[in-house]
Protein backbone atom coordinates (compact mmCIF):
# COMPACT_ATOMS: atom_id res chain seq x y z
CA UNK A 1 0.00 0.00 0.00
CA UNK A 2 1.10 3.23 -1.38
CA UNK A 3 1.49 6.44 1.09
CA UNK A 4 -1.34 8.04 -0.02
CA UNK A 5 -3.24 4.89 0.55
CA UNK A 6 -2.28 4.71 3.87
CA UNK A 7 -3.31 8.09 4.82
CA UNK A 8 -6.84 7.65 3.29
CA UNK A 9 -6.62 3.93 5.49
CA UNK A 10 -5.62 6.05 8.17
CA UNK A 11 -8.54 8.84 7.72
CA UNK A 12 -11.40 6.24 7.21
CA UNK A 13 -10.06 4.89 10.45
CA UNK A 14 -10.97 8.24 12.22
CA UNK A 15 -14.96 7.92 11.49
CA UNK A 16 -17.00 6.59 14.45
CA UNK A 17 -18.55 3.41 14.40
CA UNK A 18 -16.14 2.19 11.53
CA UNK A 19 -12.50 1.89 12.97
CA UNK A 20 -13.11 -2.12 13.58
CA UNK A 21 -14.35 -2.66 9.78
CA UNK A 22 -11.60 -3.40 7.59
CA UNK A 23 -10.17 -0.70 5.10
CA UNK A 24 -12.31 -2.32 1.54
CA UNK A 25 -15.60 -2.38 4.28
CA UNK A 26 -15.00 1.04 5.81
CA UNK A 27 -14.49 2.71 2.05
CA UNK A 28 -17.73 0.55 0.62
CA UNK A 29 -19.52 2.19 3.60
CA UNK A 30 -18.38 5.75 2.85
CA UNK A 31 -18.81 5.21 -1.07
CA UNK A 32 -15.50 5.56 -2.14
CA UNK A 33 -12.66 3.71 -4.13
CA UNK A 34 -9.56 2.84 -3.08
CA UNK A 35 -6.95 4.61 -5.17
CA UNK A 36 -5.81 2.33 -7.25
CA UNK A 37 -9.87 2.15 -8.86
CA UNK A 38 -9.82 5.55 -8.60
CA UNK A 39 -6.70 5.86 -11.35
CA UNK A 40 -8.13 3.16 -13.21
CA UNK A 41 -11.38 4.89 -13.55
CA UNK A 42 -9.67 8.15 -14.62
CA UNK A 43 -7.51 6.08 -17.42
CA UNK A 44 -10.96 4.49 -18.33
CA UNK A 45 -12.53 8.20 -19.04
CA UNK A 46 -9.27 8.85 -20.87
CA UNK A 47 -9.38 5.96 -22.64
CA UNK A 48 -13.04 6.19 -24.04
CA UNK A 49 -12.14 10.02 -24.66
CA UNK A 50 -9.53 8.88 -27.30
CA UNK A 51 -11.74 6.65 -28.96
CA UNK A 52 -14.55 8.87 -29.14
CA UNK A 53 -12.39 11.52 -31.15
CA UNK A 54 -11.81 14.17 -28.30
CA UNK A 55 -7.91 13.91 -28.76
CA UNK A 56 -7.46 13.47 -32.54
CA UNK A 57 -4.45 14.77 -33.03
CA UNK A 58 -2.62 13.23 -30.01
CA UNK A 59 -4.77 10.48 -29.88
CA UNK A 60 -4.14 8.70 -33.16
CA UNK A 61 -3.00 5.15 -33.19
CA UNK A 62 -2.99 5.36 -29.68
CA UNK A 63 -5.14 2.34 -29.43
CA UNK A 64 -5.71 -0.64 -31.97
CA UNK A 65 -9.13 -2.26 -32.48
CA UNK A 66 -9.21 -6.26 -32.23
CA UNK A 67 -9.76 -8.18 -35.16
CA UNK A 68 -12.47 -10.10 -34.59
CA UNK A 69 -16.13 -9.03 -34.97
CA UNK A 70 -17.77 -11.98 -32.26
CA UNK A 71 -16.81 -10.95 -29.04
CA UNK A 72 -19.14 -11.92 -25.68
CA UNK A 73 -19.15 -8.89 -23.52
CA UNK A 74 -17.91 -5.82 -25.31
CA UNK A 75 -17.90 -4.87 -28.87
CA UNK A 76 -15.23 -2.46 -28.67
CA UNK A 77 -12.36 -4.69 -27.53
CA UNK A 78 -8.88 -3.36 -28.00
CA UNK A 79 -5.44 -5.41 -29.26
CA UNK A 80 -2.77 -5.05 -26.49
CA UNK A 81 0.02 -4.41 -28.51
CA UNK A 82 4.01 -5.47 -27.51
CA UNK A 83 6.30 -3.87 -24.83
CA UNK A 84 9.07 -4.75 -22.84
CA UNK A 85 7.77 -6.44 -19.67
CA UNK A 86 9.83 -3.72 -17.51
CA UNK A 87 7.83 -0.37 -18.50
CA UNK A 88 4.47 -2.73 -19.20
CA UNK A 89 2.65 -1.39 -16.27
CA UNK A 90 3.82 1.87 -16.96
CA UNK A 91 2.48 2.83 -20.39
CA UNK A 92 -1.30 4.02 -20.65
CA UNK A 93 -2.47 2.04 -23.20
CA UNK A 94 -1.42 -1.08 -22.12
CA UNK A 95 -2.51 -0.58 -18.49
CA UNK A 96 -5.93 -0.12 -19.95
CA UNK A 97 -6.57 -2.41 -22.26
CA UNK A 98 -7.43 -5.79 -20.34
CA UNK A 99 -9.39 -3.73 -18.13
CA UNK A 100 -11.51 -2.05 -20.96
CA UNK A 101 -11.83 -5.35 -22.54
CA UNK A 102 -13.84 -6.46 -19.43
CA UNK A 103 -16.58 -3.54 -19.29
CA UNK A 104 -20.14 -4.60 -20.38
CA UNK A 105 -21.09 -3.48 -23.71
CA UNK A 106 -23.69 -0.77 -22.37
CA UNK A 107 -20.36 0.69 -20.68
CA UNK A 108 -18.03 1.66 -23.67
CA UNK A 109 -20.90 2.11 -26.49
CA UNK A 110 -22.44 5.08 -25.00
CA UNK A 111 -22.46 8.07 -26.82
CA UNK A 112 -21.48 11.02 -23.96
CA UNK A 113 -18.89 10.92 -21.63
CA UNK A 114 -21.12 11.86 -18.96
CA UNK A 115 -23.34 8.32 -19.35
CA UNK A 116 -19.96 6.57 -19.44
CA UNK A 117 -18.64 8.00 -16.52
CA UNK A 118 -22.25 7.05 -14.41
CA UNK A 119 -22.08 3.40 -15.92
CA UNK A 120 -18.33 3.04 -15.26
CA UNK A 121 -18.86 3.57 -11.90
CA UNK A 122 -21.53 0.86 -11.63
CA UNK A 123 -19.13 -1.36 -13.48
CA UNK A 124 -16.08 -0.93 -11.54
CA UNK A 125 -18.02 -1.70 -8.44
CA UNK A 126 -18.36 -5.26 -9.98
CA UNK A 127 -14.65 -5.50 -12.13
CA UNK A 128 -11.65 -5.02 -9.84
Amino acid sequence: MELLEQVQSRATKMIRGLEHLSYEDRLRELGLFSLEKRRLRRDLREAFQYLKGAYRKDGENVFSKACCVRTRSNGFKLKEGRVRQDIRKKIFMIRVVKHWNRLPREVVEDPSVEAFKARLVVALSNLV
